[in-house]
C-alpha cells in the first residue's frame, strides 16, 4: 500500500484537496482510504463519506496532535492494509505551526492558504520546511503579483519542495499533484522508520492537568521568557 502525509494550518482546504486528488488518481472505488487526524472535533466525515470514501476520524484532545499522529499511525496503516486499500491518505491539521507529522521517504505534503497573508510560510516550522510539495489553495482569489511574493517566501523556507497552486473548488492542479505522486512508495509497515523531524517537546506540570499559574506549581521542561529592563 502506498501512504501519504497531508498536513497544514485549520481551514486551509487539505479536505478539498485530498477529495479532488482522489478524483484525478481514477483509481477504483474502494482502493482509496483516508485517516484524519484532528484537536477537538471535525465535520470532513460528511464530505468523505457523501464522496464514498473510507474514512477513520481520531481526535487528540488534550495530547499534543504531534504526539497523538505519532502514536497512532502505525496502526492507521495496518488498517488501510486490512482494509486492502492500494493508497491511505492521512490528514493532520498542525494547529501550532510546529507540528512536523512526515516521515522520511514517505510522500509528504503541506497545503497553506494564499489568503492567510504573505509572510505566513516564514511562520510556519517543520509542517512546511520539510514537505515534499506545497499546495497552495485559494490563489484564485488573489493577484498574480501576490501568488508569486507567496510562492518567494515559500522557497525562502523550503528551497527543494515543489510548489503547486490548487483550486479546491474546480480541482484545477491536481492533475499535476497525482503526477507527482504515483511513485509514492509502497509499504507493508513503518514500524522503524523515523519522523523527519522531532516533535514539540513538552513534560511538565501543566501537561498533567495543572490549572494554577505560578513558578511554585511549575514543574518539569519549561521555557521561560526573558524581559529586559
Amino acid at each position: 500500500m502506498k501512504l501519504i502525509t497531508i498536513a497544514g494550518p485549520p481551514s486551509s482546504g487539505k479536505t478539498a484537496v485530498i477529495l479532488k486528488l482522489i478524483e484525478a488518481f481514477k483509481m477504483p472505488q474502494g482502493s482509496i482510504g483516508v485517516v484524519k487526524f484532528d484537536c477537538l472535533t471535525s465535520f470532513d466525515n460528511l464530505s468523505y463519506e457523501a464522496a464514498q470514501v473510507p474514512v477513520q476520524m481520531g481526535f487528540s484532545g488534550k495530547t499534543c496532535p504531534d504526539h497523538y499522529f505519532v502514536s497512532n499511525i502505525e496502526d492507521a496503516v495496518q488498517w488501510g492494509i486490512e482494509s486492502g486499500f492500494k493508497l491511505l491518505i492521512t490528514e493532520s491539521a498542525g494547529l501550532c505551526n510546529r507540528c512536523s507529522p512526515y516521515i522520511n521517504s514517505i510522500a509528504s505534503i503541506c497545503v497553506i492558504d494564499n489568503l492567510s497573508g504573505v509572510n505566513t510560510p516564514r511562520k510556519i516550522g517543520p509542517m512546511l520546511k520539510f514537505a515534499d510539495i506545497v499546495v497552495v489553495t485559494k490563489g484564485d482569489i488573489v493577484s498574480q503579483a501576490e501568488r508569486e511574493v507567496f510562492a518567494f517566501n515559500i522557497k525562502q523556507v523550503n528551497l527543494t519542495a515543489r510548489i503547486i497552486f490548487i483550486n479546491g473548488i474546480t480541482g484545477q492542479g491536481t492533475f499535476m499533484l497525482a503526477k507527482h505522486l504515483k511513485n509514492a512508495l509502497e509499504i507493508d509497515t513503518i514500524r522503524d522508520m523515523r519522523l523527519r523531524f522531532t516533535t514539540p517537546a513538552a513534560v511538565c506540570s501543566y501537561c498533567t492537568g495543572e490549572t494554577r499559574i505560578g513558578e511554585p506549581h511549575q514543574r518539569g521542561m519549561l521555557k521561560k521568557m526573558e524581559f529586559k529592563k
